[in-house]
């Protein structure tokens, strides 16, 4: 819940722009989501001129509850959703004041999308061992290399980028963490296309790209520890925003109920063992949000991660046993350029072939499973085979 102060806050703007009167005309989203941030009512755990109020992280959920009670415009998150659930915790946390300033309102109101270069051809699931070297030059750095897997670089105005700046100390002590430019000289982006059909994720090559050093996040050799700051963001923006029969299991639920012809006795159990271990899935992300008052997330949030990608395939896998036939049919095989991150639009063939990604975006299962273990439970950490190397050793 929040307090009278802030319902007034937001009873205030939506009055202002009339968000909530039908007969009034569409409300500009980007004016109202800037006054939105300027109130102090954009991410509302954020600190005061930064776009919050330094509330409880839990409260921004009564917040959003309360704008869309008030018919307000929804926020920029589902075309934005790297800026919001990593490059915006991050530059709180790790940026300069002038970076917060200049770079978090547009965030927000959607006016710049973000992408992330992280992963890469040569490195597997190793991000340390990634191989995109940074050379400085008097203020700036040269960059050059490849990513892969980079979900909407084809949209996003700027991109947080981890490369290497040292090769002769061991892996994660050569990493910088940069904010790249999308637009610079030196970019270039393809599309890969994926199962569904389409190509919201890209391979993106950088040759010879000016950073400057004032677009550094952090200090230099320490953006091992900036990335893993982002990847805990990141698997809790994946993995932590559950509500009851939300998802893929609030699509199969909603087909159970309205097909009543398509209902099988042989396949109600397993529906109801979804549910069941979808609460226990919500409960426990609910108990990881209220620790998460103020601080940086931690690495449970790696559990809701894989749990997340378990739900989603075992939910969108029995929908289309249930659909029998008609669950053969995908409407849109064509390379198509997705501009916003909307995994339930499609149909059930679509939603059961994008949902094989969820075990490997954000962070493989595999990957994941050995982060709980060891950081989670406490459990001996798996033996190492490479006697940590320095970067120019690490075998790709």
């Amino acid at each position: 819940m929040v307090d009278a102060d802030v319902r007034g806050r937001i009873a205030r703007l939506v009055d202002e722009y009339a968000a909530g009167d039908p007969s009034r005309p569409p409300v500009d989203r980007g004016a109202f989501l800037g006054s939105r941030f300027d109130a102090g009512l954009a991410w509302v755990h954020f600190p005061r001129g930064l776009g919050g109020l330094g509330l409880p992280r839990t409260a921004q959920i009564a917040v959003e509850g309360e704008f869309a009670r008030l018919g307000a415009p929804a926020t920029a998150q589902a075309d934005n959703v790297i800026g919001y659930g990593m490059a915006a915790p991050t530059i709180l946390e790790f940026g300069t004041a002038e970076q917060r300033d200049t770079l978090l309102r547009p965030i927000f109101t959607g006016e710049d999308i973000w992408c992330q270069l992280f992963s890469e051809p040569g490195a597997g699931s190793d991000l340390a061992a990634v191989a995109t070297r940074a050379v400085r030059d008097g203020d700036d750095w040269v960059v050059t290399g490849q990513k892969v897997w980079t979900s909407f670089a084809h949209t996003a105005k700027w991109a947080i980028l981890l490369a290497r700046t040292n090769a002769d100390v061991p892996k994660h002590r050569g990493l910088t963490y940069f904010i790249a430019d999308m637009t610079a000289p030196g970019v270039e982006v393809r599309p890969l296309r994926q199962l569904t059909g389409e190509a919201e994720f890209n391979e993106v090559f950088f040759t010879d790209v000016r950073v400057p050093d004032s677009a550094r996040l952090g200090d230099e050799g320490n953006g091992w520890a900036v990335a893993q700051g982002t990847l805990m963001n990141e698997r809790m923006a994946i993995g932590g925003g559950a509500t009851r029969e939300s998802g893929m299991l609030g699509k199969l639920a909603g087909l159970w109920r309205d097909r009543p012809e398509l209902r099988r006795p042989a396949l109600h159990d397993r529906l109801m063992q979804l549910w069941v271990e979808a609460e226990a899935y919500r409960f426990s992300s609910e108990r990881q949000r209220q620790q998460l008052l103020a601080g940086r997330p931690g690495p449970d949030g790696s559990g809701s991660k894989v749990t997340y990608a378990q739900l989603n395939q075992g939910s969108t896998a029995l929908e289309l046993e249930v659909l029998a036939a008609e669950g053969l049919h995908h409407e849109d095989w064509s390379l198509r350029r997705p501009t916003e991150s909307n995994w339930l639009a499609g149909g059930a063939t679509h939603r059961y072939l994008r949902t094989k990604g969820n075990s490997i975006e954000g962070g493989t299962s595999e990957i994941l499973l050995n982060v709980i273990a060891e950081r989670v439970l406490g459990l001996p950490r798996e033996p190492r085979t490479d006697g940590s190397p320095t970067g120019k050793d690490v075998p790709r």
